[in-house]
């Protein structure tokens, strides 16, 4: 469940593929944000694995889709389209960026669900994972609302970081969290970055890297 930012990507009221308005998401846009992220991934295998119970995913994972905003607000930036269907998570992630917060996932976990250890658990395996020594965009989450799904907002949300990327010659990174979730980030120029993430007792995870096109 993850994502990267990029400074400066000209999203912010621009007219995207297929006429999609962006704009950047500020603080006042939480409520909005938030409720994409949790409609979109409420029945996600991963967060199905985070929230194995559906009574509680309901209760609770719109905490885990606030706390992920937060740190993308933070850290990076958040894309949302102008109509309110669909939102994407960067965090810009340094060359030199250092070991990830051993305090972090626990935290996480408190604020979230303290009883589920699976919240903490995913949070320490996606980091151990993420790969370090080059700055990047991360791709930490992308939603849209499930009676917008397949209609190519996810690609339009994208297009404009990786095409800044591209210009300043940065790579990008990215979970896919799903096992049709692959195909379409191939076509956006990411390929597998290693073996999948086997979660225990649940679904794999995809990490993926893209270099820049010239």
């Amino acid at each position: 469940m993850g994502g990267a930012e990029m400074g400066g990507t000209g999203a912010e009221g621009a007219e995207a593929e297929k006429g999609v308005r962006i704009r950047r998401a500020g603080p006042d846009d939480r409520a909005a944000v938030v409720r994409i992220l949790d409609e979109g991934f409420q029945y996600d295998p991963v967060s199905s694995w985070v929230f194995p119970d559906e009574a509680r995913r309901r209760e609770v994972h719109h905490l885990l889709m606030a706390a992920f905003f937060e740190l993308a607000l933070a850290e990076g930036h958040v894309d949302i389209t102008e109509d309110g269907s669909a939102a994407a998570l960067w965090i810009d992630v340094p060359a030199d960026a250092g070991e990830s917060d051993e305090e972090g996932p626990a935290q996480l976990r408190a604020f979230v669900d303290p009883d589920n250890e699976r919240i903490e658990q995913i949070a320490r395996f996606t980091a151990a994972i993420h790969p370090h020594g080059r700055a990047h965009a991360y791709l930490m989450m992308i939603a849209a609302t499930p009676q917008r799904q397949g209609e190519g907002l996810g690609s339009a949300l994208i297009a404009p970081v990786l095409q800044e990327c591209d210009r300043v010659g940065r790579p990008a990174y990215l979970e896919a969290s799903s096992e049709r979730s692959p195909r379409l980030y191939e076509r956006l120029g990411f390929a597998p970055l290693g073996e999948p993430l086997r979660l225990p007792d649940g679904p794999p995870m995809y990490p993926m890297w893209r270099e820049p096109r010239v």
